[in-house]
């Protein structure tokens, strides 16, 4: 690739967690006959709900006849406000500030495209580590600098804002925040919210909530949202704020490639003028197959429940042997390796030599932490930890953990 004449920034960006991954795995060859079991991406498997797959199938009937328009179909944004309402008790514009996009992935990048003035010297963009590898391109490609907030593991990964300089906060322009929280599935408290807000009050500069994982959680109280906080605080005209939230963890559909932004009004405009370019327009057949997700609680429910019962039965496999305890939310278990796989092969973090080892004896995948985080002061948060994703049914999960406990005991 002769990238002479190409963006310069392109040049900055890292390999994605799941290329290194394959670099890692490149000359591992599972020694056992075990059938291979993938707990390394967060993709949902539980099976899509029939009533959607309908709804897709009916609106093909016409519905690829007209080219869509960016903003989406009224009826779509009515369906994604009524949730908001439902969900957040959160009234917002269906007109103004709710737009549809193609999952939150694409629109997380865009929005920061949107957002970022790489003209303003030391533009910067704020997350936490360990983060969504796209916050970080998208920052870079934006023209920004990232800045890696840290986290603290004596208190479930959440983030020390505190820890932030003045002076970054003086050059930021956008936020991102993860709230249940990828890879470590911690929630944003109000009070959390409540500091962020009055940063950015002070700062000026604009946050981006995404907000993916909401509806899968394990305690009897639902994850709080970025709109829902700062309703609670009185900012009911979400000034500087955006929400992301996509149907592919909720409904199971991460093929369909739909969610929806809202807040901020005098974002969204911009927004829907960056999308208009950009191509962002969501197919008329997904609008129809979205209003029928948004409007539907009950899929939902019981996809929680799966979840639920999951988590149930394998935490407690694991939780005697690693450093690993029940997420608030979403479908990752978060785990310390034990300190005896460091050192053990050149040039290779614990969290690598664990997940070579384990694929190497057991075919289990999963994702080394310090994929997920960067060096910054000094530290990566994400070393000696691994990503399981739980996203494959019960008896999978269950035979995969089971695999990992006896791995575990035999290496230790």
């Amino acid at each position: 690739w002769d990238n002479r004449h190409m963006n310069p920034r392109l040049r900055m960006l890292q390999p994605y967690p799941f290329e290194r991954l394959r670099q890692l795995f490149s000359d591992v060859k599972p020694t056992s006959d075990l059938r291979p079991i993938s707990l390394g991406i967060g993709e949902p498997k539980h099976p899509t709900p029939d009533f959607l797959k309908t709804a897709l199938s009916q609106a093909l009937d016409g519905g690829l006849a007209a080219y869509p328009g960016t903003a989406g179909e009224l009826s779509l944004r009515r369906a994604c406000a009524g949730w908001l309402q439902r969900r957040y008790d959160v009234v917002v514009d269906p007109a103004t500030q709710v737009l549809p996009v193609n999952g939150s992935r694409e629109a997380l990048f865009a929005f920061a495209q949107t957002v970022i003035d790489p003209t303003r010297e030391g533009a910067t963009v704020v997350f936490p580590n360990p983060f969504y590898q796209i916050y970080e391109g998208a920052a870079l490609l934006g023209g920004a600098q990232p800045w890696y907030a840290p986290s603290d593991p004596e208190k479930n990964f959440a983030v020390d804002w505190d820890s932030v300089p003045e002076e970054i906060w003086a050059r930021t322009q956008l936020l991102f925040v993860c709230s249940p929280g990828n890879p470590t599935g911690a929630v944003m408290p109000l009070d959390e919210w409540r500091k962020l807000f009055e940063l950015s009050d002070r700062h000026g500069f604009v946050i981006a909530s995404d907000e993916c994982y909401s509806e899968i959680y394990f305690r009897d109280e639902a994850p709080l949202g970025g709109l829902e906080a700062a309703s609670r605080l009185g900012r009911t005209d979400f000034r500087r704020l955006m929400m992301f939230t996509s149907l592919s963890k909720r409904s199971n559909v991460p093929g369909l490639r739909s969610g929806f932004v809202a807040g901020d009004a005098s974002l969204i405009k911009p927004f829907l003028l960056y999308r208009t370019y950009h191509g962002g327009a969501m197919s008329p057949a997904i609008q129809e197959a979205s209003i029928a997700a948004w409007g539907d609680e009950q899929h939902v429910e019981d996809n929680r429940r799966l979840y639920r019962e999951k988590f149930g039965r394998v935490t407690p496999m694991l939780e005697p042997l690693l450093d690993v305890r029940l997420p608030d939310a979403s479908f990752y278990l978060w785990s310390g390796v034990p300190a005896s796989f460091a050192g053990r092969s050149p040039g290779l973090s614990a969290d690598e030599s664990f997940a070579r080892e384990l694929l190497a004896q057991y075919n289990v995948t999963v994702l080394p932490g310090s994929y997920l985080a960067r060096e910054a002061l000094g530290n990566n948060p994400g070393a000696g930890r691994v990503r399981m994703a739980l996203v494959a049914g019960t008896d999978e999960c269950v035979e995969a953990v089971g695999r990992i406990a006896d791995f575990v005991r035999k290496n230790t």
